[in-house]
Parts: C-alpha cells; structure tokens; sequence
C-alpha cells in the first residue's frame, strides 16, 4: 500500500497493493492495523457506518459535512470514474478555503482519506459509478451542512459545467456564511 501525504493537511491518497492474475484481481480495501499506521480513522475514532451510492453521468453530489458530529471518510470507487473533491471549511485553519481534486476509478482503486472537519463532495465522469466509503460517524441530519458546488471563493474546477445536482445541494450556503458560524 502506498500512502501520499496531499496539500490539505491530514487528508490523504492511498493506492492499495493489487496481486493480479488471470482469475483477476485482488486488493484489500481496508485492513486495520495497516491503515491505522497513518491514523485512518482518526485517533480515538473507530469506522461505524458503511455507505455505496451509484450515480449517472453528470452528477454531483457535495461539498457535504456535519458541524457538531463531523466524519471522517475512506472514499473509493467500485466501478466508473469520479472527481472527487475535499475542501477545507475549518474556519480556524490556515488552510481555510483551499479544495483538493483527484480522480479515482474502478481501475485505479485509489482512495481518499477525508479527516472529520472537512467538506467532501464528487461528480460522476463515467456513464455510472458506484462509490464506497466508510465513516467514523453516525450519519445525523440535523447535523448536516455544506458549501454549494459552484461556491466563487472556492473556485472549484470541476470537470462539469452543468451538473446534476439535488434540490438539497443547489441550496447549501456559501464560503462565506461558513466562515461566519451562521450554518
């Protein structure tokens, strides 16, 4: 397994080791006590909750966190190919407003540590995807937040120009009221 430190501090890209053959592939997604070496999940935090989304072409899906009971997340993608995207919306970090965007896909089988207190969020470049993360967080609605997609401090290059998105995400506040405690 190879771990990569990125630009956000504590989030990271992981290519797990792939044993191929002619049967085809194996890979271990998630073994403990290898993964908490790079503290995945956060200390003292343990993963409680599995979810798997497919999404169609187009799609969006994000920037999502919860403020008083924040996740940490271990993405990765099944099948298809997806931008996604962690920004960091921690009002108090010096690194406050600045995203991250790697493609991950069925075929790389890359995954993306997302720590508790960031905002996380992806498009679908394939005709589907089917996505897989694992949270250290009971998922709780009246905990939800987010920054809209298309947030101008943000500045997010995603690769879609007019994606699909839920009535929910169209919504979400922008940068700025984060900033501000308001949401």
């Amino acid at each position: 397994m190879k771990v990569m430190e990125t630009a956000l501090p504590g989030v990271l890209l992981i290519e797990p080791q792939v044993f191929s053959d002619a049967r085809g592939d194996f890979f271990e997604s998630y073994q403990q006590l290898r993964y908490a070496a790079f503290a995945i999940p956060a200390a003292g935090t343990g993963f409680v909750q599995d979810n798997c989304s497919r999404s169609r072409k187009g799609v969006l899906r994000g920037l999502h966190f919860q403020k008083r009971q924040p996740q940490g997340k271990l993405f990765s993608v099944t099948s298809g190919t997806v931008f996604d995207v962690v920004a960091d919306v921690r009002p108090h970090s010096p690194c406050f407003g600045q995203w991250l965007g790697v493609t991950l896909s069925g075929e790389n089988r890359h995954q993306l540590w997302v720590p508790p207190g960031y905002a996380h969020g992806y498009c679908v470049l394939s005709e589907l995807a089917d996505v897989h993360y694992k949270c250290t967080a009971l998922y709780a609605p009246e905990d939800e937040s987010g920054v809209v997609w298309n947030d101008p401090d943000l500045a997010i290059s995603w690769p879609v120009a007019r994606p699909l998105l839920s009535a929910r995400d169209l919504a979400l506040p922008s940068l700025a009221v984060i900033a501000k405690g308001d949401r």
